[in-house]
């Protein structure tokens, strides 16, 4: 039963699209004013996105912005009719910060990007912009140097975690850590299962679920080991999907606080310094192997099909697309009619 006046989860674009996996060797990074303007812009049936999610990072926004320029960023988001929800820390070396994994130069590093952008983020709050979101990371860390001490180097990444949890606490924020499968130590669900287990601190430090990339997680990309799904699966068996699906959920859904709506056709795509990861793909892609408002509602509801309503905004993922296709506006709109779709069929009214 779908009910078009719910009002909750509130349907949030995001703007890394147009930074991630741009730059040398790919297209050039698209501007936060675009990003901005397309977003709202974008309108269905009388219904426009509620909001953007931001990455904090240059050209877009410098994570050492100062209290000015965040409220000059917060009047003119709140100018377009929008409001911020989840920041994206820029936690990678090539960012300024360090790997979780690296005890010495590479931690500090790292907390100190998460300093920043729980900062940023309790700024935001504060000038009444932001009503609610999580600040984003993973490891910093490749899956092949992970592989050379499996089990210590997970137990550093979590030593790393717990501290970033506690940053986040300080500021009132919440971290989320997303699971690709480029990262290491977070590279499947089991792995990332034990790095949240091994960090205990459910509430604060939780698990970003995103469409596209928990499917590579059924497949075992990066590791065959922990696959839901046989090599040679046939994707018309449903019911062995739903079943995979299930499992990966059961796992990960207690701990989700954020989630990305996405699609993906169950391929790996890197471009820029971007390593490969799940592939985003647009809605109505002939390829992608997502019911998207199906699947959604695996991770939106209980296993008895109750609505979780933990989740208070949802985010649209894009990254990696084309610019061509970014800077296309039918893209926004065919965006936000999936995204509504999901609110439709999951989601409540306050």
């Amino acid at each position: 039963m779908t009910n078009q006046s719910n009002n909750f989860p509130k349907l949030h674009n995001a703007a890394w699209p147009g930074l991630v996996g741009k730059g040398p060797g790919s297209e050039p990074p698209i501007d936060l004013d675009t990003m901005l303007n397309l977003t709202a812009a974008a309108e269905v049936d009388g219904i426009k996105f509620d909001g953007i999610d931001l990455f904090l990072a240059d050209p877009h926004i410098s994570i050492d912005i100062d209290d000015d320029g965040i409220k000059a960023l917060a009047d003119k988001i709140h100018g377009l009719g929008l409001q911020v929800g989840s920041l994206v820390a820029p936690v990678w070396v090539d960012a300024g910060g360090g790997s979780a994994m690296d005890e010495e130069k590479g931690r500090p590093r790292f907390l100190e990007q998460v300093r920043k952008a729980c900062r940023i983020g309790a700024k935001l709050r504060e000038l009444g912009i932001r009503p609610d979101g999580a600040v984003r990371i993973d490891s910093a860390v490749s899956v092949e140097s992970w592989a050379q001490d499996p089990e210590g180097n997970q137990k550093k990444i979590a030593r790393t975690f717990s501290k970033a949890a506690d940053i986040a606490a300080d500021h009132g924020e919440i971290l989320v850590a997303e699971g690709e499968v480029c990262w290491g130590g977070m590279h499947s669900w089991r792995r990332m299962s034990q790095l949240l287990e091994m960090v205990d601190r459910k509430g604060q430090f939780g698990f970003q679920a995103d469409m596209a990339h928990t499917l590579l997680y059924l497949l075992g990309a990066n590791a065959p080991e922990d696959a839901l799904l046989p090599p040679d699966f046939q994707w018309n068996d449903e019911s062995a999907f739903d079943l995979a699906y299930k499992s990966l959920c059961a796992a990960l859904r207690p701990w989700t606080l954020d989630f990305h709506v996405a699609q993906n056709d169950a391929t790996v795509f890197g471009s820029g310094t971007h390593d490969k990861t799940g592939r985003h793909c647009l809605p109505e892609d002939p390829n992608g192997k997502l019911d998207i408002v199906k699947y959604a509602g695996f991770w939106l509801r209980d296993n008895q099909g109750n609505l979780k309503k933990k989740i208070r905004h949802l985010c649209w993922d894009g990254c990696m697309f084309p610019n061509e296709t970014l800077l296309n506006p039918a893209t926004w709109n065919s965006i936000l009619s999936a995204m509504i779709a999901v609110r439709n069929a999951h989601g409540w009214q306050e």
